[in-house]
Parts: C-alpha cells; structure tokens; sequence
C-alpha cells in the first residue's frame, strides 16, 4: 500500500455514559449512529476517500482481477430446468446482464419460452435491485413476486398476470417478498415486516383486486423473540403459518381450499421445543428434538390428532448423526444427514423395502438436495461440490440408482482443471482438547511452509454450517500460490448440534478460541506463519474477527471483516434495533447481568486497547438492515484512537447497497476483487 500524505480521518469524540447493572461504559463514538446526522456522512465520505487514496495504485490491480473472475463465469448461463404443475422454469442469463431472465415452457422443453421477468428491464435506473419470492397460481396465470430497491430486505409484494402480462396496480408494502397461494387462485397469505425493528410479525390475506389497507391480518406474532412466515405444503393440502425464535417453533395449519377459515394449533409453543412439519397422505411428518433428540429426530401423526402426545418414532434420535432436513415424495422419503461433519443423503421407502446412502468419495465436500416440487416421480435432485470439485447439479433415480448430471459449473478461461488442487481435512487441537476440524485447499505447485500465505476462513454462530465448497473466484488466491481454509468453530453445526450449544450463550468464547487455535495449528505444521496468515469473516464472523484480534492481535497479518458485528453489548441492549430481541437465546440478553459481563467480556468494540493490531480492511453497507453500518465505523474511529502500529486500517462503506452487498453478479465480483487485493498487496502481489 502507498505511503501517502493523506491525513488519517480522525472521527470527533463526544462522550455518551452507558450505564446498567452499576457498570458505566464511555462510548465516544455513540453519536456516529445517526446517518441523518450530515457529520456521520461526511465521516463516512472521509473514511471512503482515504480508502481510495491508500488504495489507488491497486486499481488496476482490482480490474485485472475483476475481469479475470469474470472470464471465467459462462455468462450466457441457464439454470436446470424443474417442472412444476406441468410447467418447467429457467433462470437464464445473458452475456454482459448483471441479472438474471426467470421463464418457464408449458409441458416440454421444446415449447415455446414464455418470459416471467427480465430483472435487467426492472433494474433500470437502480442502484440496487432485487426481485424475489416469486410464487405462481395453482392455476398457472399470475405470479407473486416481491421488489426491493434500497437493500434493508424488505420488499413490495406485487402481482402479474402471466396471461395479459399486465402488472396489477395493488403494491402491499414492508413485506418479505413472498406469498403463499390459497386454492382458489386469487387469495394468498403474507407476511409483513415491522418498518422499525425489520422483525416479521404478522401474517395478513390478501385478496387480489381489492384495496391492500383492507387486507386482514390472520396472525400477529405478540412475542418479539419470535419471527412468523407462512408457507403451502409441497401436498398442496394445506396453507403453515410458523413461528420459530432460537430455541422454540410454533405452526398453524389451515386447509389451502378453505382461505377465509381458522388456522390451528398444531402444538403450542414450549421453550426449547423445536419442531417442523411436512404433509403426506393423512399424516404430518415432524422433525424435532422432543424427547431430548439433540440431535434431532424423525416422527409423525396423523393430521387430526397434532398434539406431541400424539407423535411417534420414525428415525430415532442418534448420538453421532444430526437430522438436518427432510424431503417428501409418492413412493419414498429423502433424508439429509450430517456425520462427522460431512452430508449424507438417504433414500427410505415407504414400504421398507430399501434404505440405503448415496455414495460420496471425497475427503471433504458439500452435497444438498435442491428444489424438488414434483411429488410423484422416481427421480430426486441433488447438488454436490467440493473445494477442488466445481458444482453439480444431479438428477439421481431412486429405483435404478442411475445418476444423471445435468450440469456441472463450467470454469471458463482454459486454465482450470480440477486435478491441480489438492483439499485435505485436518483436525486442530482446541485449547480445553476438543479436535477442531479444518477443510484447505491449496494448488498442487504450491510447497507448504512458513512462507505460504493462507487466508483462513471463519463464521461460527446460529448453528449455520460453512460447508467445503467450490469457488470460482478463490481461484485468483490459490493460482498465486495462497492456500485457503475454513475453520468449523465451535458456533455452527458442523458436528451436530451440541457443536452449536457448544459455541452460543456463554460458551460463545470458544468460537474465538477455537479459531485462534486453528490459527496456531497452521502455523506449527508450517501451513504458513504469523507474516504470511490472514482471517476473513463476514456479520457474525465479523465478530469473530473482532475477537481474535483484540484477543491475539500478532497472530494475523492482517483480516478482512465485512459488514462486522462488533459493538454486541449495545446494539443487544437496544430493542429498537433489527433483530435485537430475536436473538437473546444465541447471545444473552444483557438486561440480565451475567450475560452483560460475559458479553461485554468479548464484545469487539469495549476491548480494543493500546496494543498493535494486524493490516485491517472494513466493510460495511450503509443500508444495512441486519448490522448497522455504525457498529464498523464506531469501531474503525476507536481502533484508530487506540491502536499503536502503523499498519493499515481502511473501511468502505457502500452509500448504496445493505447486508449482503451489491446485487447485480459481476458488481458482487468487484467486492471481492477488492477484498482479494488487499491481501494480494500485503504479499507484494502489487507494483507500487
């Protein structure tokens, strides 16, 4: 990076006294949470120009690196078609569109293509654009589908008529995009968001040509730790409204043919309860931890008695195998399941005459059953990749046991070929002796040792699972000779779900420490060393790098945090927040003193001291609905007080886009090409 003469932005201190349970924290930076405030934009304008002064010189550098991602994405793509009610869908894209052409051909493939929507027409004139739920009639002639143009991930709930192609004038507004269809084709059910605290609350009906303000609100979910959403069986049979928080689910079930009735109670709510349900025959399937089933558990009643008193055994709880997910067809059943880190899927039929695994080579990998709404067919759709492997999508048929790929992701530019990458599996020794496992991948010409760079992945929280996946852009890393990592930390649930337990509340620090100790693993097997190690992590994984850094800052050489949550204990004690009272269950609610003390004991933003820090680069949205844009800027301004070293520190913050940073496909790859060459930089990757 260039050694310019650019001052260093200096954000102005103003003390705000946060007090509870007798403790006060001085927050100096508190006033930086008011974007209407003009001096929190100039600070933020400030902070971007610094960045592009520092980082002008690796320009050109980003471009190449941009357009060499790019070349190797086939952009005249399409995806696999699914068929549905007699109709297949596609979603295509057009050399040189950032988005994509959803459209669907009645009956075969051969007939005539009938266009949905042309996202790039829609995007006109946006900065940010994004078009989901997309949900047809029974019928097959109108389409629900939701628009978001500012990037908070609320949406405007619209309607088209597949025949006229008219777009209905009603526009229901602070939705989720998504609706679900009642039977007779002009009623649907939705949720609607709080404007304020972006939690989904309620469920209203909707019927199609009336006025949306008379919409009638079906359900109101009073308890703020719970979010609702509503959904229509894969049987059609029946219209689910549900309602989760962390460690509890609630559903109501209603005939799809009967839109004006009373939903019911399929089981009440009790904490620590979880439970989800699938419709089959006369019987509802439930996947659940009743019984204490950590792990999760199969079972099933009939559709007039849902009480739990009512459920029996279908797949016992087992120790050593988490039940992830289910998928219901005519003749069998499929089964995802996760042991020893890794995917299995698993075919059940309904008469028992056969159980058996679907086979999977690799070390390490990824597999999942896709979208599969035909119910009765022979035939599931699966998708599997692995750090070396580019992804496939397979159509596997359950009585042959023939697998047919119907596409594998095609890597563009001539270079690329799967045998020239090397993944492994390690297991690292935590510090209370746990084995923590580590999927790398790294290009077979690169010699391993101290001077390997190595950029070393991690997330670790709501028990979401980071899986050994194939990228394409990774590849500008690992054809210059860096390995790449991911950590399974503690947090997600890569090994079941006491993995998880294990990684929340106030057991959340061996997230951080487990980390730190794949860090140190790597650097004793001679992966690479302390000047070559760099960490990634994005939301929560901010979080996690927000820790590490504060806790063994000499470890990195230097960390890319995106869109980090950094300030826990106040954004946690402020319910007006998104999300904030949702998520008591994963950090602790700090109104309650031992989670305050704990939390406050991490959280990123209350423990930066006087001490060195690695090369640091920051990124944020300014319309960020799920961390707060002013939760990295406060922790910028505080690290830039406080942090002795003279190594670099840089935040962008995109003035557009939110959480999950720019829409369009080939603007996402300019964020990584920014990210990449920052790294790339540090190991003199660029000509000053």
């Amino acid at each position: 990076m260039t050694d310019n003469f650019m001052k260093i932005p200096k954000a102005e201190k103003i003390e705000k006294k946060l007090e509870i349970h007798g403790d006060v924290r001085i927050d100096n930076y508190y006033w930086l949470n008011d974007k209407e405030n003009s001096k929190v934009i100039d600070y933020l304008n400030e902070e971007n120009a610094y960045y592009d002064a520092k980082t002008a010189h690796t320009k050109q550098f980003q471009e190449d690196l941009f357009q060499e991602m790019k070349s190797r994405i086939k952009e005249d793509d399409e995806s696999v078609p699914y068929k549905k009610n007699n109709y297949y869908y596609i979603t295509r894209f057009e050399t040189g569109s950032q988005y994509p052409i959803y459209a669907r051909k009645k009956g075969s493939l051969d007939a005539k293509e009938e266009i949905l929507f042309d996202v790039n027409k829609l995007a006109e004139g946006f900065n940010y654009f994004k078009l989901s739920g997309l949900s047809v009639s029974p019928d097959n002639n109108l389409v629900s589908f939701g628009v978001d143009t500012i990037s908070r991930r609320i949406y405007t709930l619209q309607f088209k008529n597949l025949t006229t192609g008219e777009i209905y004038p009603e526009k229901i507004e602070n939705t989720t995009g998504s609706a679900s269809w009642a039977s007779d084709n002009k009623t649907v059910f939705y949720t609607q968001k709080n404007p304020i605290t972006l939690r989904s609350e309620k469920i209203f009906r909707h019927v199609l040509g009336t006025d949306p303000s008379k919409d009638v609100e079906v359900f109101f979910e009073e308890d703020e730790a719970f979010s609702t959403y509503v959904y229509r069986t894969k049987s059609e049979k029946y219209i689910i409204i549900g309602s989760s928080s962390t460690v509890s689910t609630e559903y109501r079930i209603l005939e799809a043919d009967n839109a004006t009735g009373e939903f019911r109670i399929f089981q009440q709510r009790e904490r620590d309860l979880e439970y989800s349900v699938a419709h089959y025959k006369n019987h509802f399937y439930i996947l659940t931890n009743k019984d204490k089933a950590v792990n999760f558990k199969l079972m099933k009643t009939s559709e007039k008695k849902t009480l739990k008193e009512n459920w029996v055994d279908v797949i016992a709880h087992r120790e050593d195998v988490l039940l992830e997910d289910i998928s219901i067809f005519k003749d069998f059943l499929v089964v995802e399941e996760r042991t020893n880190g890794l995917n299995k899927i698993r075919i059940m039929y309904w008469d028992n005459s056969e159980d058996y695994y679907l086979p999977f080579e690799e070390e390490t990998y990824s597999a999942g059953v896709y979208f599969n709404p035909e119910f009765d067919t022979n035939e599931i759709r699966y998708g599997y990749n692995s750090m070396t492997t580019p992804s496939s999508v397979i159509d596997f048929n359950v009585h042959t046991k023939v697998k047919v790929i119907k596409k594998e992701q095609q890597v563009l530019g001539g270079k690329f070929d799967k045998n020239n990458y090397i993944s492994e599996r390690l297991w690292a020794p935590a510090i209370d002796g746990t084995q923590i496992p580590i999927s790398i991948v790294y290009h077979k010409n690169t010699k391993l040792s101290k001077d390997t760079p190595l950029l070393l992945y991690g997330y670790g929280s709501y028990g979401i699972t980071i899986d050994a996946g194939f990228s394409t852009t990774r590849l500008s890393l690992l054809d210059r000779g860096f390995a790449y990592a991911i950590a399974h930390v503690r947090g997600s649930e890569y090994l079941g779900r006491k993995w998880y337990e294990n990684g929340k509340l106030l057991n959340k620090k061996n997230t951080f420490t487990d980390f730190i100790d794949c860090a140190k693993f790597l650097i004793k097997k001679k992966y690479t060393s302390k000047d070559h190690l760099y960490a990634s992590g994005g939301s929560a994984g901010g979080l996690l790098m927000g820790a590490i850094i504060n806790m063994n800052p000499d470890l990195f050489h230097g960390i890319i945090a995106s869109v980090p949550f950094v300030d826990i204990v106040t954004t946690m004690l402020d319910e007006s927040l998104p999300l904030t009272t949702g998520e008591y269950d994963e950090w602790g609610n700090p109104n309650e003193k031992e989670y305050y003390d704990y939390m406050k004991s991490y959280s990123p933003y209350d423990n930066i001291s006087k001490q060195s820090y690695p090369n640091m680069l920051i990124t944020t949205g300014l319309n960020d609905s799920q961390v707060q844009y002013f939760e990295p800027a406060k922790w910028v301004a505080k690290l830039r007080e406080l942090k002795t070293d003279k190594n670099i520190l840089l935040m962008h913050t995109d003035m557009e886009a939110g959480h999950g940073g720019a829409s369009g496909r080939f603007d996402s790859l300019k964020e990584v090409a920014r990210d990449y060459s920052f790294i790339l930089g540090l190991e003199g990757h660029i000509k000053i």
